[in-house]
């Protein structure tokens, strides 16, 4: 089966955001980047299943020159080759993101059949949930979000997801588009030789298309820092009375 995963270059958690200087944009140079824990069990998803039934699994992004580090990485993982969809660094909306995978896939789709597409649930930055199902209701395929258990038999696929009473199953017809999340599998640790072969393998690169005008974004902006309060009770010994009361005001001491 061919396996297409849909993946983003999205901040390592825990950065410290600052923004440049125009507001315009976020300042990356002292910043990490990775693929959001829902992708990376995409990836490591897409792999288990080309290991099971044969076939070919492609890594593919959208963004500028640098997110070409995240498909190598997902190349390391065992995913078999990589599509850059090229922008100039400027921030992709859902709708813009999601007409840019579909040309790529009907593109891809008309050469080499997919069987199936996988995107993590939601991005870890933006957090949408709309990119795979804008791409399922224009490629007209079946889409099922939020799973968490995937099997395969001929040309259906079994999909499981936690519910509000338990445990949801739905059994779709091939191809189709679902969204995983993270808990789906364990992702395994790319291994040195699988890195050393991410370096030398050729990427795919295909100029992403125009955005369509619309919605314009004026500036970025940081929430307000959250205040924090010290109190200083004293020096050595002579605060040990404060530290007794404050610990009676706390309702720690009986």
């Amino acid at each position: 089966m061919n396996i297409l995963v849909c993946i983003k270059r999205v901040l390592a958690t825990g950065s410290r955001i600052n923004l440049t200087p125009d507001a315009q944009a976020i300042d990356a140079q002292y910043l990490g980047f990775t693929i959001s824990p829902h992708e990376e069990c995409a990836v490591e998803e897409a792999v288990r299943l080309v290991e099971a039934h044969g076939g070919q699994s492609t890594a593919l992004t959208l963004g500028p020159e640098v997110a070409t580090e995240q498909l190598r990485d997902a190349l390391a993982l065992g995913m078999d080759d990589a599509v850059l969809l090229e922008t100039d660094g400027r921030e992709f909306d859902p709708e813009a993101t999601a007409k840019a995978i579909t040309e790529a896939v009907k593109t891809r789709h008309a050469s080499a059949p997919l069987d199936l597409i996988l995107f993590g649930n939601e991005s870890a930055d933006r957090g949408g949930y709309q990119v795979g199902i804008r791409v399922a209701h224009a490629l007209g395929w079946p889409c099922i979000t939020g799973i968490k258990a995937i099997q395969v038999d001929g040309r259906t696929l079994t999909a499981a997801r936690e519910g509000p009473g338990g445990r949801e199953v739905f059994e779709l017809p091939l191809p189709a588009v679902v969204g995983v999340k993270e808990g789906l599998n364990l992702p395994r640790y790319p291994s040195l030789p699988g890195r050393l072969k991410a370096k030398k393998k050729p990427l795919a690169r295909q100029p992403a298309p125009a955005r369509d005008p619309g919605l314009q974004m004026l500036r970025l902006k940081l929430p307000p820092a959250a205040a924090h309060q010290v109190e200083i009770l004293g020096k050595g010994a002579a605060a040990a009375p404060r530290v007794v009361a404050l610990f009676e005001r706390l309702g720690l001491l009986a």
